[in-house]
């Protein structure tokens, strides 16, 4: 599919005329193209950078039901988020899986033990399973070694689930190629062409070339996220779009040791943070700030945020002294959240929305885990164009379902790693593994990647520059020292062989992505960062001093919001009833 000179073969016949053009390459984007060529819609989607360059590869790679929603009354939301998260961990395994959450509960927090209880049911009501427990503060000890004891009143076990957002990303965009779609990554859209005051295709940009071409398609949609208003206001759309950056630490697993999530409420804001294993290491997140930097700029944690996320570690581990030393590597991304005028970032609605303006679509918003139903909502949007498209088929897969041997190689990839591989790769894992070259199946030390991954991916995945291969096929650029500098002598034999980079160009590649790590995947410079400890010991003191206070608005606000949840409670059963009168 992306193989043999693919760029030049796609921009040969990129003026189509096409059915659909989609402008935006992640998750979003990828979910139209695939749910369109089901439909039998002749699709092109284009990515200005590479696949999932946004704000799909920096999310916080949770395929959640959306727990926070309940307390703001959005039982839809969370109840379509719930059943695609269960729809994905059963057709995704090794790529979406089972994720346990644990959740602290503190003395003078607000929710509190019994507003998470009664949240904590109808979660589990609308996805139709019990999966929540409560825990004395010994026994959530014992599931949480290291945790601070302090004001600790217990806390709750309950089920999400979480994977790899790049990964994923790109397996949609991959059975959306097989099917007949076509996609071509670092191909800009500078402005569109109009017919009558129509939109009907753009002129489209080959950064890596320098080339350009008219794209003549029926519908044009806008599925750029964060970028969305920049396109918009070429066809005279007002800006809608507030960009929020939410950034992550990542440490060692030995250093920061999670069995699974812990959920807490951060000591300065109250909002909620979590710590969780991924991947071999633990990531920390997240935060949720206004970002005023350009967009064409990689975006990168604060140095404000690093002692944010620091004093969140400190708060629930202290026994651990974890230091700026133990950080691996940073990562921050924009999510795409329609402004509201909420003084509080966190207080803005995550629901997609839909615009129709002189022919452009645009979609924005919206959770990476119901990425599916954004799809659908925007085909239903410009169904009038296709009078001839089908209804879709809102039961099919989400993801094709997969259950391959791995050919002659029994003996070198065991359960766990079998099962992996056919998540992230689909039916795409017996070529990889049948590409291995002898100690290729062996795994990266430190990881759970083998070394044929990078293999492959340089060969058939779209790869273009280092990072790509580096930070989105793989993510060894963020879970190794320093960007993974330790291998790049092996990365730099297969690149060579893979992508024919001869000499010169792998040391401008290398150059590029070295520069690039320090720039946006490492910390800030020390001396920036707040100290977090000074900052924590002063909160929590000033906090046990208003604590008389604090504890009349949490029972206030615990009256509000336990009747609330009654309702949803209510609501919840009547659907928990529904579905199993139809079972």
């Amino acid at each position: 599919m992306w193989e043999n000179n693919w760029r030049k073969r796609i921009w040969q016949s990129i003026s189509g005329p096409w059915d659909i053009l989609i402008i935006g390459g992640g998750i979003t984007g990828a979910g139209i193209l695939r749910e369109a060529t089901r439909l039998g819609l002749h699709a092109l989607l284009v990515e200005q950078r590479d696949f999932a360059w946004g704000t799909s590869s920096r999310s916080s790679k949770l395929v959640h039901g959306g727990f926070r929603y309940l307390k703001e009354g959005k039982l839809w939301l969370t109840l379509n988020s719930v059943h695609e998260r269960e729809q994905l961990l059963h057709e995704g395994p090794g790529l979406i899986d089972p994720l346990g959450f644990l959740l602290t509960v503190h003395k003078g927090d607000f929710p509190g033990r019994w507003t998470y209880e009664m949240g904590l049911t109808v979660y589990d009501l609308l996805a139709l399973r019990w999966d929540h427990a409560y825990y004395s503060p010994h026994d959530f000890q014992l599931l949480a070694p290291h945790i601070s004891q302090d004001n600790l009143q217990g806390g709750f076990r309950f089920g999400d689930a979480q994977t790899d957002d790049a990964r994923l990303t790109l397996r949609v965009i991959r059975e959306a190629l097989a099917d007949g779609a076509t996609a071509i990554n670092y191909v800009r859209a500078l402005n569109f062409i109009s017919e009558e005051g129509t939109v009907r295709g753009a002129v489209l940009s080959n950064v890596l070339e320098g080339q350009q071409a008219d794209c003549h398609a029926r519908v044009v949609i806008n599925a750029t996220g964060v970028w969305a208003d920049s396109l918009r206001k070429l066809v005279g759309g007002t800006a809608q779009i507030r960009p929020l950056r939410g950034s992550h630490l990542i440490f060692p697993t030995w250093r920061l040791p999670v069995a699974q999530a812990v959920s807490f409420l951060h000591p300065f804001d109250h909002r909620p943070v979590f710590i969780f294993p991924w991947e071999n290491v633990t990531l920390v997140g997240t935060t949720d700030v206004d970002h005023a930097a350009s967009l064409d700029i990689e975006p990168k944690i604060s140095p404000q945020e690093v002692s944010y996320l620091m004093a969140a570690v400190e708060y629930q581990f202290p026994s651990l002294n974890i230091r700026l030393d133990d950080v691996i590597s940073t990562y921050a991304g924009v999510r795409p959240v329609i402004g509201c005028g909420k003084l509080n970032p966190s207080e803005e609605s995550r629901d997609h929305v839909i615009w129709e303006e002189n022919g452009l679509f645009t979609v924005t918003g919206g959770k990476l885990t119901t990425f599916r139903l954004i799809a659908l909502d925007v085909l239903d949007a410009i169904r009038h164009h296709f009078p001839e498209m089908p209804e879709p088929d809102r039961h099919m897969p989400v993801l094709n379902q997969v259950d391959l041997a791995l050919p002659g190689c029994e003996q070198d990839v065991t359960d766990t790693c079998r099962r992996r591989l056919l998540g992230r790769l689909g039916s795409e894992a017996t070529p990889m593994v049948e590409a291995a070259q002898p100690g290729e199946m062996e795994t990266i030390p430190g990881t759970n990647y083998l070394w044929v991954e990078l293999r492959w991916a340089a060969r058939s995945e779209g790869v273009c520059h280092l990072d790509d291969l580096l930070l989105r096929r793989t993510r060894l650029g963020l879970i190794l020292p320093r960007g993974g500098e330790a291998i790049l002598p092996v990365v730099k034999q297969l690149c060579e062989q893979e992508l024919h980079w001869s000499e010169n160009q792998w040391k401008r590649e290398q150059a590029a992505y070295l520069a690039l790590w320090e720039s946006s995947y490492s910390l800030p410079p020390r001396d920036a960062i707040p100290d977090w400890k000074a900052i924590l010991f002063e909160t929590v003191a000033q906090q046990k001093l208003r604590l008389p206070e604090r504890r009349r608005k949490i029972m206030r606000r615990s009256s509000q919001a336990a009747s609330l949840l009654f309702i949803c409670g209510l609501m919840s059963a009547f659907i928990w009833k529904r579905f199993a009168t139809k079972k």
